[in-house]
């Protein structure tokens, strides 16, 4: 499920004519940010069910990534998981349940969150795989809404959120109505990450699913 809104949902984001700044914006992020770590709080909520609201799901972690197709996602509570795209393999490892799913990292990131903020080069590339138009702004934030072209992504919608140049929120609904809720702190803009960061190899004595 945590893939799903990461993959199907992760990597950018915002827009103008009305609300100044949108497109341009988000321009300016992929083309000055080539590297990036933060530290994020991710809110799932499911739709509600027989007129009753799901009750939230709050994890927590840490993220990195180099364009155009490396990116790292650590979740830290409160379950442990990682994600790791290398360039060729996507890698999810979950800790309690001692079990890696790899898969063909072309196959999966397409229309997905993961290329809106960590894989897209510039917008024509992200306009190949998405609707992009400008959103108002709100919160302090100027916001984009990309909707997926590929109709069987898996997702609805994306609003991405940036303060300037700085990616601060990515606000993902999928195709079932479930939104997960993404807000990103501490941003650092293209540090020095070590190359290790992202090649996985599985631990000793977990079960390893290719897909």
């Amino acid at each position: 499920m945590m893939l799903r809104h990461l993959l199907v949902v992760a990597a950018a984001l915002v827009f103008t004519p009305l609300w100044a700044g949108g497109l341009d914006s988000l321009d300016a992020f992929i083309k000055s940010t080539r590297s990036g770590r933060a530290s994020f709080v991710q809110t799932v909520t499911a739709p509600p069910k027989d007129g009753m609201a799901a009750r939230p799901k709050v994890s927590s972690g840490t993220f990195e990534f180099v364009r155009p197709n490396r990116f790292r996602f650590v979740y830290k509570k409160p379950f442990e998981q990682t994600i790791v795209a290398d360039g060729q393999t996507l890698w999810l490892y979950d800790v309690d349940l001692a079990q890696v799913t790899a898969r063909k990292q072309g196959q999966v990131l397409g229309s997905t969150p993961a290329a809106l903020i960590a894989s897209a080069v510039d917008l024509r590339a992200l306009e190949a795989d998405f609707e992009l138009s400008d959103a108002q702004p709100l919160d302090g934030l100027q916001w984009v809404y990309a909707a997926p072209r590929n109709k069987d992504s898996g997702l609805s919608n994306v609003r991405i959120g940036l303060k300037g140049s700085t990616l601060v929120s990515l606000d993902i609904v999928d195709s079932f109505g479930q939104r997960s809720v993404l807000r990103f702190s501490a941003f650092e803009a293209n540090p020095t990450l070590d190359p290790g960061l992202f090649q996985f190899k599985p631990p000793a004595g977990v079960d390893v699913l290719r897909q």
